[in-house]
């Protein structure tokens, strides 16, 4: 029998790279970067089409990503697609996922002879062969006619967009700035509206700055007056390096030459440059907070004089900072491509809103100081992406709680899914799991205190108008959503009626999960004893409350108790990826379905039946599940079924919609050859790495399954792997499931017991 070995290699020590990058206006070395595809995941005209993601150049969590601009987007629409033939501008944008609204975005848009500002007219046919695409630079040429070429190069910092124009000689060339533009909102998408904003030009200064108000989830933000958000702005500063012969505002298609200031709809400015003129170039500085901030935003990130060359540098290094922190061997070209794009998606989100020490909060129409994240879509990216940044991205961690908790003093809640301000989007409060996963893998650097409060609350105080509010998706007019339900039947019963609230089903397996994080977190912080129970209780009987023992399946109950049907109550899965989601007591589930063989079988017919969904989150997890059961060589296979279905270094290389990084996490870790299956928990079910080796550089197992304190202060894993299915992980009886020798786990600290022992409320009961 052949053995393969694969090794997972974990340095606690940093790549120490800084001080070994070349000199200015030279590219830093990275083979990761080099194989990031940024238009994998770019195919598709529908939200879960193929990925929903942009090409776009910006450091990782950036504040405004800039992209060219190939279409008008919205909710569902990207503003580029690779099908495309025309190039509209050049978009900073805060759309943080396709299915989500666009804010404040701002277009730059480069054009000779007369001044063109409406989106039809104003686009360019581009040269596909020509462009170049990567996350810190982008070049194309664009045809302006008469057979000549402007050439569109672009980078960017968190806050900055820098871009350079090379035009025709024999051209007059001008540079437009769109600051409102139509659009439309969340849920009439053929209904369109007129933001309103600002334009004012300073030629003494090379400036064109401006503000709007775009917004397009402002339908379905909660009505509470301090989530409104009707104050929010963008504000633009663009810088030139030369100086304007001409300038002027264009407003609803017509232009005043001369103008200097404008407000209102459908309004634009321009400069156009002497004639002979080649090259400008425009750094555009943005903020939430004012104009001032975003022209100190410009000079603090890309001062004056500085290159685009530099600029691109800079990103790039800041790119492989991360990137190159993982480095693997037996990958083909194209794995590499999948695996590095999945990297340079998993840290996009949530993105910056701070600005040199401060922000601007939506929720009470104030600047205050500190650090601020927005762009969290906490349902997807509470399974597997939030532990992806504990691992790669910790510096940020403490933050990004912090502006939560920050959300929570300025609105009354955590948010579900924070888009500038709360948009109600999904189910359950799974904040709660951020925040509990967090401090059971040691994160510090923020108020536990004031931690525990708001996510407490979350499990104790219902909504406003819980008793008569459906709550359903994208519903309009509404309070916070939060925990819908949590009065009517789930604190008492155990169940979130369907007949009082959509998604009720959904909602009762969430809200268990999160009681369980939170019991977790009541647990590390030292919580009163009746509290603790309170939580763990809830945590592990609610799932099972919905369980229908004459059907094998979970289904969603009215408040009478009686079986509201099976396929009632789901919100983007149905009855076979929910039954398998009570990821924190995986024991008291088997038994449920009779037992781990039994379970196994359902699993099997699960997979076999082509029920499981990859495209959407709730499937996520469930391969994992054979390992917990017995069956570990059944996951590795699945996995890697999965794997090779629904990831490739193609446009149409990722299905459903990337979810802000949920969908690269499952591919990462499982390329690694574990999943984070119960989050809080801080454990990892094992699987099966796709590669050779991998070397992880981060910074400063019995049975299948490994533990965050086990690699987060350095590890190596050396897996040996088999032609055909060993015992290891793969017993359904027995008491004790041993680390076999050939598992081998180095620690740069005292390991732990190599012998785990079962429980029947694994993994909730082990310490």
């Amino acid at each position: 029998m052949s053995k393969i070995t694969a090794f997972l290699v974990f340095l606690a020590s940093g790549l120490g790279s800084a001080s070994k990058l070349p000199p200015a206006f030279s590219v830093p070395p990275s083979d990761a970067v080099d194989h990031v595809n940024a238009l994998i995941g770019n195919g598709g005209d529908t939200p879960n089409g193929s990925g929903g993601m942009i090409p776009s150049t910006a450091p990782p969590f950036a504040m405004t990503r800039w992209v060219a601009q190939t279409q008008k987007n919205y909710v569902s629409v990207t503003p580029y697609n690779h099908t495309s033939s025309s190039i509209h501008g050049f978009q900073g944008t805060h759309q943080p996922a396709i299915w989500m609204g666009e804010s404040a975005q701002v277009v730059v848009v480069p054009g000779v002879g007369e001044v063109k500002s409406s989106f039809e007219e104003r686009g360019l046919e581009f040269n596909n062969a020509t462009k170049v695409i990567s996350p810190s630079y982008y070049c194309v040429e664009l045809d302006s006619g008469s057979e000549t070429i402007i050439l569109a190069e672009q980078s960017a910092t968190s806050r900055v967009g820098h871009l350079r124009f090379t035009f025709p000689i024999s051209k007059e060339a001008y540079v437009l700035l769109e600051a409102t533009r139509p659009t439309v909102i969340t849920s009439t998408p053929t209904n369109i509206t007129y933001p309103v904003g600002s334009i004012a030009i300073d030629p003494a200064r090379r400036e064109i700055t401006g503000s709007n108000s775009e917004r397009q989830d402002w339908i379905i933000t909660p009505t509470s007056t301090a989530a409104n958000a009707s104050h929010f702005r963008g504000y633009f500063c663009a810088r030139f390096d030369l100086p304007f012969a001409e300038w002027g505002v264009v407003q609803n298609g017509s232009a005043v030459t001369g103008a200097t200031a404008g407000d209102g709809s459908l309004l634009s400015g321009y400069a156009r440059f002497s004639p002979g003129t080649r090259t400008v170039n425009v750094r555009v500085g943005v903020s939430f907070i004012s104009v001032d901030q975003a022209r100190r935003n410009l000079d603090a990130e890309i001062p004056d004089d500085v290159p685009l060359e530099e600029t691109a540098r800079r990103t790039r290094a800041a790119w492989a900072e991360k990137l190159d922190r993982i480095t693997l061997e037996g990958a083909s070209e194209a794995d590499k491509e999948v695996f590095y794009t999945a990297f340079f998606h998993s840290l996009q989100y949530p993105y910056e809103q701070d600005e040199d020490g401060f922000y601007y909060s939506a929720y009470d129409n104030q600047v205050h100081e500190g650090q601020s994240y927005t762009g969290y879509s906490i349902w997807d990216t509470f399974r597997a992406e939030w532990a992806w940044l504990i691992l790669f991205a910790p510096e940020r961690v403490p933050a990004m709680i912090t502006s939560m908790l920050q959300d929570y003093q300025q609105s009354g809640w955590l948010p579900m899914w924070k888009n500038i301000v709360e948009t109600n989007i999904m189910v359950g409060t799974h904040a709660d799991s951020l925040i509990a996963e967090a401090v059971v893998k040691g994160v510090k650097g923020f108020d536990m205190d004031l931690a525990w409060e708001a996510a407490y609350k979350d499990a104790t105080v219902p909504p406003e108008n819980d008793g008569n509010t459906t709550y359903s998706d994208r519903e309009e007019n509404v309070g916070y959503e939060v925990r819908a339900g949590l009065s009517s039947v789930y604190a008492e019963k155990g169940w979130v009626a369907n007949d009082v609230h959509s998604e009720s089903a959904s909602r009762t397996l969430d809200y268990a999960y999160d009681d369980y994080a939170l019991y977790r977190l009541a647990v590390a912080l030292g919580k009163p004893a009746n509290i603790v129970t309170m939580l763990h209780d809830r945590a592990m009987t609610a799932p099972f409350t919905i369980f229908n023992n004459a059907t094998g399946f979970m289904e969603a109950r009215d408040a009478s108790g009686a079986w509201a049907g099976p396929d009632e109550g789901w919100t983007e899965g149905d009855k076979w990826a929910y039954t398998f989601d009570v990821v924190h007591d995986i024991p008291a589930l088997a038994l449920h379905r009779g037992g781990n063989a039994s379970f196994i079988r359902s699993l099997d017919e699960h997979f076999d039946g082509g029920h499981n969904d990859h495209s959407n989150e709730p499937s996520h997890h469930i391969p994992y599940l054979y390992a917990l059961a017995g069956a570990a060589s059944k996951t590795q296979e699945r996995v890697r079924e999965i794997a090779q279905a629904n990831y490739n270094n193609t446009p149409t290389g990722l299905s459903g919609n990337e979810d802000c990084g949920q969908m690269s996490a499952w591919y990462l870790f499982s390329a690694l050859g574990f999943y984070p299956v119960n989050p809080a928990s801080g454990e990892y079910v094992v699987g099966s790495p796709f590669f050779d080796k991998v070397t992880v550089n981060l910074p400063a197992v019995g049975s299948p399954v490994i533990r965050h304190e086990q690699i987060a202060t350095g590890a190596e894993i050396q897996f040996e792997m088999s032609e055909v299915p060993e015992a290891w992980g793969n017993e359904q009886d027995g008491e004790t499931l041993c680390l076999p020798s050939w598992l081998m786990l180095v620690m740069r600290t005292p390991p732990p017991s190599m012998c785990l022992e079962k429980t029947s409320s694994f993994p909730h009961g082990r310490s």
